[in-house]
């Protein structure tokens, strides 16, 4: 019985450590949130910008729902509290299973949350200053003189996100390269040889995420295949870890109230 609740009280600590990191991030989510609602509207206005560039005559975006234009910064506001807190999230992340990982592993997380919060980031910037360019330049192309094109604001904040997140885990490939390698689950000589179909899968993923044009396909795929290259040359030799586990991996966490962020 007292090795079943010695057990039972590690895992009482686990589960409260875990419900105070996640207050944690959610409370600096929410006063994130609270400071940058203010100014959505000149946020979406910013994020519409290149599209606005390319509307035809003197078209604007539309609101077709009733709440549209306030849920909209509402939902701009969110996503831009999230992105601006990603850091601390990620650091939430990694103190709450770092005393379970190895000495080793422990050195290697926070430079790889680092690099995949900046990958994740020049991802979405490549996005916005180029892709969004070529992509409403393709459109305005296309469409008609009769018709004049004017975007629902929810659908566009819809496709921004959509291209965010698809480039941004894009641009997490060498990360994921590594990480693969580094763990031993494939070794490069197999990504070498598998980087046919790697690239045909590059292409497949950006038919799926960008509009159906050549161009915008081939800002997407090319970026994924150039970064699985990036990533095959940093990628180490798997080594086995000879360290033991640290103490606190077998050992219930500190309380919560010693142990800040």
């Amino acid at each position: 019985m007292p090795e079943k609740d010695g057990v039972k009280e590690g895992l009482i600590a686990h589960l409260t450590e875990l419900r105070d990191r996640l207050l944690r991030v959610i409370g600096v989510l929410l006063l994130a949130f609270f400071c940058i609602f203010p100014f959505a509207g000149d946020l979406y206005s910013r994020l519409a910008a290149p599209l606005l560039a390319e509307l035809s005559r003197e078209g604007n975006l539309v609101a077709i729902g009733v709440l549209s234009p306030f849920m909209v910064q509402l939902t701009t506001a969110f996503f831009a509290a999230f992105l601006l807190t990603l850091p601390h999230t990620l650091f939430q992340v990694w103190r709450f299973v770092a005393p379970g990982l190895y000495a080793g592993e422990q050195r290697l997380v926070l430079p790889l949350v680092v690099s995949s919060t900046l990958l994740f980031y020049i991802g979405m910037a490549f996005a916005y200053f180029l892709v969004f360019k070529v992509v409403f330049g393709f459109i305005a192309a296309v469409t008609p003189e009769a018709v004049l094109w004017t975007p629902d604001i929810s659908a566009f904040f819809s496709f921004a996100v959509t291209i965010f997140i698809a480039f941004g885990a894009a641009f997490e490939t060498p990360v994921a390269v590594w990480l693969l390698v580094r763990s031993g689950a494939v070794s490069a000589e197999d990504l070498k040889k598998a980087r046919r179909y790697v690239i045909v899968g590059a292409f497949v993923v950006a038919a799926i995420f960008t509009p159906p044009d050549v161009v915008s396909q081939l800002l997407l795929a090319i970026p994924c295949w150039l970064l699985f290259e990036l990533g095959l040359l940093v990628a180490p030799s798997p080594k086995k870890s000879e360290e033991a586990p640290p103490e606190s991996a077998a050992s219930p966490p500190e309380s919560a109230g010693g142990r800040g962020a």
